[in-house]
């Protein structure tokens, strides 16, 4: 009996982008180039990264270019980091957001397990460093920290503005998704904590969609989040990256995301980012202004 084989589905008309390159796609480039940093938007084949750069948006990825876990969702490269932290990536990562004259920046990294504070001092360095040279608001996006709370502590004290970490799925995909060494109840434990020690500091998370989860599952998951202090949320769609692994399930209709987003003002999130395009960073800056204190 011959194999069956199953077709990939359909790549739906609201999923086509159209935004072309403008200007300043070419100084980002430059300036990312020139400071030899990494951008998310490069690493993980994001599909907004003609709109954010020709907007003058991009999201830095510190800590190096490999990660030390391996999501089946994520295309950015894994393995083994080569040396210890580059204690010059705070002021490169500074000065590229000077030379833009970015007024909002996002900064992740990849997962450092290699290291005993998972890169906290890199994170509040950089946090620093960007504070020191513009008015420039912070972002950060930050991994499990493999549960060090005094690691989280020292990127807190940097005082950036909003930081996330994301819970990525509903409980039931986490080991289906994530690396199985990030937990659904880690990440809800040290966003909670982060609540908890740092109140007024502004806890942000994203979901992704169409991994074959149920609606109640997404709507108990906005809700563990809330539970946990979370005041901001992201909501997108998962598009399979070149080489990734995971495959899409389903290709959420905008209008379910226009009804989570209901749900989620419901909720008593006050920021609420839910749309087929949408990942944690992007259109990042519209937080300014919604969210005392940010």
């Amino acid at each position: 009996m011959s194999e069956i084989k199953t077709l990939p589905l359909k790549k739906p008309d609201w999923l086509r982008t159209t935004a072309a390159i403008g200007g300043d796609f070419d100084k980002v480039r430059e300036v990312t180039r020139k400071h030899s940093l990494h951008t998310v938007c490069d690493a993980s084949h994001c599909p907004n990264i003609r709109e954010c750069w020709s907007g003058k948006s991009a999201t830095f990825m510190i800590l190096g270019a490999a990660c030390t876990r391996n999501c089946r969702f994520c295309a950015v490269d894994h393995g083994v980091p080569q040396g210890m932290t580059d204690q010059t990536e705070p002021g490169r990562v500074s000065e590229a957001v000077r030379e833009l004259g970015l007024k909002y920046v996002v900064i992740t990294s990849v997962t450092r397990d290699d290291l005993n504070d998972g890169g906290a001092s890199i994170f509040a360095e950089t946090v620093k460093a960007v504070h020191s040279v513009s008015e420039c608001k912070v972002e950060l996006l930050i991994p499990d920290l493999s549960g060090n709370i005094e690691a989280l502590r020292t990127i807190a004290d940097s005082a950036p503005e909003v930081i996330g970490h994301n819970i990525e799925t509903v409980e039931r995909l986490q080991k289906q998704v994530r690396d199985h060494r990030f937990s659904y109840a880690m990440s809800l434990y040290m966003l909670a904590e982060l609540k908890r020690s740092y109140p007024h500091m502004t806890t942000k998370s994203s979901i992704m969609l169409g991994l074959g989860e149920t609606l109640p599952e997404v709507v108990r998951t906005m809700s563990d989040l809330r539970g946990a202090g979370v005041e901001a949320i992201a909501i997108g769609q998962y598009l399979k990256p070149k080489g990734g692994s995971l495959p899409i399930t389903e290709y959420i209709a905008p209008e379910k995301f226009k009804m989570l987003e209901a749900e989620a003002h419901d909720m008593g999130f006050r920021y609420i980012a839910s749309g087929p395009f949408v990942r944690t960073s992007y259109r990042a800056q519209r937080i300014l202004g919604q969210i005392g204190g940010v």
